[in-house]
């Protein structure tokens, strides 16, 4: 089995930064792909970044692009998110996805259904 387990988030004003980290553990072989999805309140979740094991990025969405940055450090089997230049509408729980085949694709959301494991989330406020 794999755990995942977020934690980086908090309150912050518009404008600040944030780094979300996701510390993985157990049978961390078992996926190919990692990745970050949020979900505001009121909304479904969806997917803001991706990431092959071995380093390559595959996405970013277009709401986030220039001022989020994935990163992945497998020494320590732990995922990042950087957050930056954070604004309100950016407000919502923030969740860490493992995955396998197909969970990753260049320039393309992610595919929730590909993702098979899942931490707890992490909420992230941003007040203007």
């Amino acid at each position: 089995q794999v755990q995942l387990v977020e934690s980086g988030g908090g309150s912050v004003q518009a404008g600040g930064s944030l780094r979300l980290s996701c510390a993985a553990s157990g049978a961390t072989y078992r996926y190919t792909c990692m990745g970050w999805f949020r979900q505001p309140p009121g909304k479904e979740r969806e997917g803001v970044a991706s990431i092959y094991t071995s380093g390559g990025v595959t996405y970013y969405a277009d709401s986030v692009k220039g001022r989020f940055t994935i990163a992945l450090d497998n020494a320590k089997n732990t995922l990042y998110l950087q957050l930056n230049s954070l604004k309100p509408e950016d407000t919502a729980m923030y969740y860490c996805a493992a995955g396998g085949l197909g969970a990753c694709r260049y320039g393309q959301r992610p595919d929730q259904s590909l993702y098979n494991y899942w931490g707890q989330g992490t909420q992230v406020t941003v007040s203007s």
